[in-house]
């Protein structure tokens, strides 16, 4: 997929394409000019680690929406290994806009789902841009309580703006199916791991990310709203999101010093469409460590972690 430039990111395409050109050049004639090409080499290098080293939370939300991004299925196909897709809630119809099944990874044996997007019109329809129905969120909860009958660690992945908000869901009972999941993913009697990878958004999000650990991609978000969405109620205003985005505290770093996510996974520089290689190695890195721990703790203790953890969760103050 060609890569499409953020605003931000057109220093470094200027002078990439400098260098191309130089090295067009170079290439054309007999003048040696390999001192100039290391000269903007340098240049291109130190741009790149000025820009993406102080990435504001605003700049986050846009690479964590960049189209050219790995999606759940590109991980659950590349960090995972014998992945079978299974389809399907029982109860309705199956949701494209959260594929999931069985796979393995490292030594694991497990279920694992996530909310997948497009890369062009014709498949965001289908997957509906990342934003499931009822029936998605009842799949998800079908197999955890698969992995739970069979002993199998479930692990989603986080990628969605939101549940989607239409009527037809609403008639299906988008909020209960949501409600339900939280409630049991608390008692899930299995290892669980939640990792958001793109957008993660309200309860869209929460919905499969109620977790033994909450673990992030490094250039990823989660909020209870989008910076749109914020800026338009406090600002009445879109124009107002870069200012919402850094308020919210939606980036990975923040919410690791809020003590609401357990770790936050390293990106390659630029983001994971950069590198997709190195982006499945860390994710699947990052998984299989946390389900080692896991797996290794008995069950009572596991749920008792899994309480105290959410339990823990925000400030209150007792007024006498």
């Amino acid at each position: 997929m060609k890569m499409q430039p953020l605003e931000f990111e057109k220093p470094v395409l200027d002078l990439e394409a400098k260098l191309a050109d130089l090295r067009s050049s170079s290439a054309a004639s007999d003048i040696n000019i390999d001192a100039e090409v290391r000269r903007l080499e340098e240049k291109l290098e130190q741009t790149r680690q000025s820009i993406y080293s102080r990435l504001t939370p605003w700049q986050r939300v846009q690479i964590a929406r960049h189209p050219a991004r790995p999606f759940a299925l590109d991980y659950m196909q590349l960090s995972f290994t014998d992945f079978v897709e299974l389809h399907g809630d029982r109860l309705f119809g199956d949701d494209s806009a959260m594929p999931g099944g069985l796979a393995t990874l490292g030594k694991h044996r497990c279920t694992v789902i996530g909310h997948q997007k497009g890369r062009d019109t014709k498949e965001n329809l289908k997957r509906n841009f990342g934003s499931a129905h009822p029936e998605g969120y009842r799949k998800a909860l079908r197999f955890m309580r698969l992995g739970e009958k069979f002993g199998l660690p479930f692990v989603s992945l986080i990628d969605t703006p939101g549940a989607y908000p239409g009527v037809g869901a609403e008639e299906r009972h988008i909020s209960e199916a949501i409600a339900l999941n939280l409630r049991e993913m608390m008692s899930l009697r299995t290892p669980t791991v939640a990792v958001v990878i793109g957008e993660g958004g309200s309860g869209g999000a929460l919905g499969i990310g109620v977790a033994d650990r909450v673990l992030m991609l490094e250039n990823s978000y989660y909020s209870v709203i989008s910076p749109e969405g914020c800026a338009a109620i406090l600002w009445k205003h879109r124009k107002h999101a870069p200012e919402a985005a850094a308020a919210l505290k939606l980036t990975g770093s923040d919410l690791l010093e809020l003590g609401l996510i357990d770790e936050v996974i390293p990106e390659p520089l630029g983001g994971a469409h950069q590198d997709q290689t190195a982006a499945v190695h860390n994710l699947r890195k990052a998984i299989s460590r946390h389900l080692d721990e896991l797996t290794a703790l008995p069950m009572d203790v596991l749920l008792e972690n899994r309480y105290a953890k959410f339990r823990k969760v925000g400030e209150f103050a007792v007024v006498a």
